[in-house]
């Protein structure tokens, strides 16, 4: 079967979706891996390296492929290019990407997306949210780092001593638990807040002191796929005046706030941003989804009387050599089982919850439940 890695087509793209290493393992799988010229050039990984791995580099690789592995969804021309019956494997965003997710069914595409990988044990090694918000946890708080114009640990010298900065990381998922730890290996104060009562000790482990309201009565503050859920408008009014109170004496906030196939929750209002001293940055990592501040503009740096908002597109992107290593390993930890050792042909299981909970779209059908027509 012939496995295939377009180079990504997306200007502010530079990860990819195969590395060297992927790249011998697929082959030992039975793959016929082919790369399409210059893919990982932006990942810092040249074509010879791939031809050393055992892939072929051609100008055209998506004409004759089985399975496409892509970090995007594939742009129109993309789809056009790929056989019926081809599987896709790729971050879709399907929620905002529904032009895509039809033109799929519609070519007769069998795609996944990866990011809707269920959170279960044996699912962990494929979680491309994990892996990627990991990076983007980290990259926020370096980001920060450069912009501040103060130091982030304390300093003792014999001119006087620098104080410590005051960190505040809205959201204890995967993303604000990095950035929370980075924060600390930097020296700074760190605080964090998040609807799940659950996050305390991860936050508390890390050497971050929590800030969160009573949640309301028998609600834990996260779905059953444990996520964040959207809370009621009661718990978002006390939340807010909690964090206006908090946030005044920052330096610097990070907000990673999402909620799956909702726009981003607002975080920060104008109003506390205002109420944040000169100097001060807020980074908002859910720019992309609509931004947890109302001021956060995507790909730009918004300057508010002194405070900045970080709003760069693709942050794990920022960090492209180890955002593309991670996703090539959860994409090759993805397609493993699903080779049949003997044949060496694709053997997959439609019944098994990690395919149920990524399958998009099948036999020219989108099957996905929260996908389909009149789904809430």
């Amino acid at each position: 079967m012939k496995l295939a890695i377009p180079k990504e087509r997306r200007d502010d793209e530079p990860r990819v979706a195969a590395s060297p290493e992927t790249v011998k393992k697929l082959t030992q799988l039975g793959f016929d891996v082919v790369v399409e010229t210059g893919a990982g050039l932006k990942s810092s990984i040249p074509d010879a390296q791939y031809q050393e791995a055992g892939a072929t580099v051609s100008s055209n690789v998506l004409g004759d492929a089985d399975i496409v592995f892509k970090v995007r969804g594939p742009e129109t021309e993309e789809i056009s290019q790929m056989k019926r019956g081809a599987v896709l494997a790729a971050m879709l965003n399907p929620y905002q990407s529904k032009e895509t997710v039809d033109a799929l069914a519609q070519a007769g595409i069998t795609s996944f997306a990866m990011e809707f990988m269920p959170r279960i044990t044996r699912a962990q090694s494929m979680d491309v949210l994990s892996s990627q918000s990991n990076l983007a946890g980290y990259k926020a708080v370096i980001d920060a780092a450069e912009l501040f114009t103060r130091a982030f640990p304390m300093m003792m010298t014999a001119a006087g001593t620098v104080p410590p900065a005051r960190v505040f990381v809205m959201g204890a998922g995967v993303a604000g638990l990095q950035a929370i730890a980075t924060a600390k290996r930097l020296g700074a104060i760190v605080s964090a807040t998040d609807v799940r009562a659950a996050a305390a000790e991860q936050v508390e482990s890390l050497g971050g002191k929590f800030v969160m309201v009573e949640p309301d009565e028998g609600d834990t503050g996260e779905t059953a796929g444990g996520y964040a859920k959207e809370m009621s408008e009661d718990y978002k009014k006390r939340q807010a005046a909690l964090v206006a109170e908090t946030i005044a004496k920052q330096d610097v906030v990070i907000t990673t706030a999402l909620i799956p196939g909702r726009p981003a929750p607002v975080l920060v209002t104008e109003e506390m941003v205002r109420s944040m001293k000169p100097g001060s940055v807020i980074v908002d990592l859910a720019v992309e989804q609509g931004g947890n501040c109302p001021l956060s503009k995507p790909g730009e740096i918004v300057d508010v009387d002194g405070v900045r908002i970080v709003g760069y597109r693709n942050v794990p992107g920022r960090v492209a050599v180890d955002a593309s290593n991670l996703y090539a390993k959860n994409l090759l930890n993805f397609i493993t089982p699903l080779v049949d050792k003997e044949t060496g042909a694709l053997a997959i299981d439609w019944e098994d919850e990690i395919i149920t909970g990524t399958l998009i779209s099948k036999d020219g059908q989108v099957v996905h439940p929260a996908l389909k027509e009149g789904a809430a």
